[in-house]
């Protein structure tokens, strides 16, 4: 029997379960239909000696989810059989919502949340001032565009409320960044 905190003899590591696919199906608090390889902020895991170490980074800094996320994560690893669990925060390159999987565009969709848009990419340089109508914002539920923004933010900061204007229908819209 192995105790917490001692590591495994190699040939139950065997048994273990990969330590990704563990951490890559934690689900967001926030957005619980999506994981976190969904939302695209599980950066990696690897085995250092007994240790796993998962990294990730958060949506926005401040993001009030990473100590859940960092919670959760370690749970489910300890209780796949891994023992000594770190989790790491990496801040750069910053998050963005281009790096939420087609899957997890998919599922958003599917619970009523209008997914981000792809945002341009970025230039090296000056960046140039362009006043432009914001973008349409599809309604998860009818499709229409023509809806209406009626808060800045949602439940969350990463989250604004909108109105479809032709089913009439409320949903949340994952912002673009």
């Amino acid at each position: 029997m192995v105790r917490i905190g001692e590591s495994l003899p190699p040939d139950a590591r065997r048994t273990l379960p990969d330590p990704y696919e563990v951490a890559a199906s934690v689900q967001d608090p926030e957005l619980p239909q999506l994981t976190l390889e969904d939302l695209g902020i599980l950066r990696e895991v690897h085995e250092n000696g007994a240790t796993v170490v998962a990294t990730i980074t958060p949506t926005y800094s401040g993001c009030p989810a990473m100590r859940e996320i960092s919670a959760d994560l370690t749970h489910r690893l300890q209780q796949a059989g891994y023992r000594d669990v770190q989790v790491r925060t990496r801040l750069s390159p910053a998050w963005t919502s281009d790096w939420i999987t087609e899957a997890g565009r998919a599922k958003l969709a599917d619970a009523g949340i209008a997914p981000p848009s792809a945002t341009a990419p970025r230039a090296a340089g000056p960046i140039p001032l362009t006043l432009t109508a914001r973008p349409r914002i599809a309604c998860p539920h009818c499709g229409s565009v023509r809806t209406t923004q009626t808060a800045r933010f949602s439940g969350t900061a990463c989250k604004s409320l909108h109105r479809c204007d032709d089913c009439r229908e409320p949903f949340e819209h994952v912002k673009a960044i």
